[in-house]
Parts: C-alpha cells; structure tokens; sequence
C-alpha cells in the first residue's frame, strides 16, 4: 500500500480542502434539509479524515484507492446518520464509522491462499497419521510422522496448519439484530486503540485552532520542555504573558475535549 500516494482514485491529496470546525455543524445542518450542493462541499472537505484513516492499514495488502473508496462509504453514511442533537464533533462521529466500514470490506475480501506442495505434504501427513493410529492404537507424535515422511518436523506442523480452517478476526461471536460482534473487537491493542487515535486527532485539531503564538507557546513548553522563562527569553515576552497565552491555550484544548 502506497501511503504517499499524492493521487487517490483521481484526487489530488495534496490540495484537499479543509473545513473549519465553527462551519461543521451549519453545513450539517443545511446537508439535512436537502442542500445537495452543500452536501457534496463537506463530502470533499472532509476527505481528509479519510486519507488519514487508512493510514492505519498500510500493513495490509491492499490497493490504496479501494481502501479510500471503501472509506469514502464510511464518510458518507457517517455524515447521513449524523445527529446534530449531539454534542460530539462529527469528525470524532466519522472516524469510527470509515473504520468499521473498511474493515467489513476487508473481511468479506479476505482470503488465505496455500501451495500446491504445502497442501500435498498435509494430505500424506494425514494418511501418515491415520495409518500409524492404526498400527500403534494410538495417534503418532509429530516426530514420528516426519520420520516416515523424511522430512523436518517444522514443515509437518506448517503443513498441517495450512489446511486447518482458520478462525477469522472478524468471525461474529455476537449478534443482538444489529451490529455484530467480532473476535476482532475483543482483540486489545494498548498502541493503536481507536479512542486514543481520535484523542490524538482531537488534539491536532484544537492546536490548530490555536493563534501563531499560542501555538508557539504549546509546541516550546510541551514538546520541546522549555520552561516559561525560557519561553520567554526567546520569543521576546515577559514570563507573566507566557503564563498567560499558555493558560488560555490549554483552556480551549480542554473546551474542545
């Protein structure tokens, strides 16, 4: 998968449009009495949110300009089922909603795909098995299979693992009427969990909601741990305004959390 694709399904990543958060909720609004004009502006300003979603599927094998169709979907129904009653941003509504879609795609599109030779070494180490059961009355040890077979032990047990039916990740374990429960979801990744992403996303979208110099302010004292003085010193303000800007930044942090 091509993450640096500047051209996606004919779009130019490079230049995609922005929205800005005080506009979301209008456009919204405007989208669901019927404005198609409208509609099709917030499609295209947020596919942003779409790009950087499948970023997080770049370990799978799969064309990048499906992926961003398939999350486009995602989008779409996330902005038709939006409740504007809510008080939730809509990109923290979306995101969720352009994952699950990728990942049904993915898992109706999954497939394992198994040698020849790899098939036929599991098939004579079945008939191995089968007729030492027999001999012996009881089932023969891996070794002992590979010793009939004069090969190593390793290959016995990949090839009998290639022809087990695997358990998908994405196998329902669960089912009320609505959406379904997958293995996937009870599969807990401490790096990567979905709330922790969008907190992150959430967090770059409130900086740059910030001015120039409170961003300054923030980027100095947290990612670079200068202290206030410091701060200071170098930008030319006294301590006190330091303190200030950086109380007022951290407040609209807060706001939008």
């Amino acid at each position: 998968m091509i993450i640096n694709k500047v051209e996606i399904c004919g779009i130019n990543t490079s230049q995609l449009p922005k929205i800005k958060s005080s506009d979301m909720r209008d456009m919204i609004r405007k989208i669901q009495e019927g404005d198609t004009a409208v509609r099709d502006e917030f499609i295209f300003g947020n596919l942003r949110l779409v790009l950087s979603v499948i970023q997080r599927f770049n370990s799978r094998n799969e064309p990048v300009d499906d992926l961003f169709q398939i999350g486009c979907v995602g989008l779409i129904k996330a902005i038709d089922n939006f409740d504007l009653s809510l008080d939730v941003k809509f990109s923290t509504y979306a995101v969720p909603m352009i994952i699950g879609e990728i990942r049904r795609y993915l898992r109706d599109n999954n497939s394992i795909r198994v040698s020849r030779s790899m098939k036929d070494t599991a098939y004579k180490a079945l008939q191995v098995r089968e007729r030492l059961t027999l001999l012996k009355s009881c089932e023969p040890t891996i070794e002992e299979i590979a010793k009939e077979l004069n090969i190593d032990k390793e290959d016995v047990i990949f090839a009998l693992e290639s022809i087990q039916e695997p358990v998908s990740l994405f196998e329902p374990i669960y089912n009320d009427g609505g959406d379904a429960l997958y293995i996937f979801d009870q599969i807990k990744d401490e790096k990567n969990l979905d709330d922790k992403w969008v907190e992150k996303m959430t967090l770059e979208e409130s900086i740059n909601e910030l001015t120039e110099r409170e961003k300054q302010i923030v980027d100095m004292r947290f990612y670079k741990g200068k202290t206030q003085m410091e701060v200071a010193d170098e930008i030319g303000i006294s301590q006190a305004q330091v303190s200030r800007l950086e109380k007022s930044a951290l407040s609209q942090i807060r706001k939008r959390f």
